[in-house]
């Protein structure tokens, strides 16, 4: 199979980082299960990435140091071309997951569970798809 046929039937999913870890490790693992990634690092520039690149999913770290990382969840939540798709944040600190579930996420995990779980995780928001 030629390179480009192969990135037309890997799906993208788009994951918004900062901290190299466990951003760095998703990448890897999301990789490892056949999937293409796109990385940003920009919450407030998830819908416009989102709109551009057209993942099949969204992973979300919600620490950043930049905004807050659930406006831009509830961004694509509101724009009629991102509002479907599913989206998986995580974050190791729990006082950040209720305002993701609310903001519009399909599940959210902490650091270590989204590593370990990943391929159950991406089952579970895909079979809701």
């Amino acid at each position: 199979m030629s390179h480009s046929a192969a990135r037309m039937t890997q799906p993208l999913a788009l994951l918004l980082y900062e901290k190299l870890l466990p951003g760095s490790q998703l990448v890897n693992r999301l990789q490892d299960l056949g999937w293409r990634v796109q990385t940003i690092n920009d919450g407030a520039a998830l819908t416009r990435a989102a709109e551009e690149h057209k993942p099949l999913l969204v992973l979300a770290d919600l620490v950043s140091s930049r905004q807050s990382v659930c406006e831009g969840i509830m961004s694509l939540r509101r724009n009629k071309n991102t509002a479907h798709l599913p989206v998986i944040a995580f974050a190791t600190e729990e006082a950040l997951h209720a305002p993701a579930i609310a903001a519009g996420a399909n599940l959210v995990a902490n650091d270590a569970a989204i590593l370990q779980h990943l391929d159950q995780f991406l089952d579970q928001v895909l079979s809701d798809f």
